[in-house]
């Protein structure tokens, strides 16, 4: 819905392309964060998801050298799949601000908060779905959101290029996705990789401690 506003309004004002696209970006991550913070978690829940997006954050710096492969987008999602949807956007809106802080800011960044929060809301939204029960569904579920993550990246990236006075056109937009199309399959096949590998323990594990501390129940 959000890329799809996007789209619309930018086709009626043409000549603000950026503000209006980051003004819908910061309306979705505020609407979240003032909706987190509304519940009443503890200090020790706050704790657990610090943790967790700082994890998903660092693991983006050893990768840096490597496009579109790190775990970032795998913790991200087993957090959302084990927290539920709100703490999974959280982790996943912080672990891009945070990891940016190392690697640089720009004008990407809301636009990677808002990807990677998506990547824990969805999950934490599917969690009790037959799909993501299913250790082969989450697998696809990863490998889809290599490619959705590309794809916003990309809205925000082809705005930004319409910015210079290129005026859009089908065809460049094509061109556009099409140039990022090996990303985004390495970060799919990153995603694939980290959840058949430690999907399954890191599930385990988070459970444990939701269930023995009761966090975010």
């Amino acid at each position: 819905m959000v890329i799809l506003g996007v789209l619309v309004l930018t086709c009626i004002w043409q000549d603000a392309y950026l503000v209006l696209s980051f003004g819908l970006v910061v309306i979705v991550i505020l609407f979240f964060f003032i909706r987190f913070e509304t519940r009443k978690v503890e200090a020790r829940e706050l704790v657990i998801l610090a943790v967790l997006a700082s994890i998903a954050a660092v693991g983006r710096i050893p990768f840096a050298s490597i496009p579109s492969v790190q775990p970032t987008t795998f913790v991200i999602m087993i957090a959302g799949f084990v927290f539920g949807a709100e703490s999974g956007f959280i982790i996943g809106a912080v672990a891009a601000l945070a990891s940016n802080m190392v690697l640089g800011q720009g004008p990407w960044t809301p636009w990677q908060m808002v990807a990677w929060g998506l990547v824990g809301l969805t999950a934490g939204m599917l969690r009790n779905t037959r799909l993501m029960k299913w250790n082969w569904g989450r697998i696809v579920f990863g490998a889809v959101w290599g490619y959705l993550f590309g794809w916003i990246m990309n809205v925000w990236g082809f705005l930004a290029l319409t910015q210079t006075g290129n005026p859009p056109t089908l065809a460049s937009v094509f061109l556009y996705f099409a140039a990022s199309a090996s990303f985004d399959s390495m970060h799919a096949a990153s995603n694939v990789f980290f959840l058949l590998v430690f999907g399954n323990i890191w599930i385990k594990i988070l459970t444990r401690f939701k269930r023995k501390y009761g966090f975010l129940e």
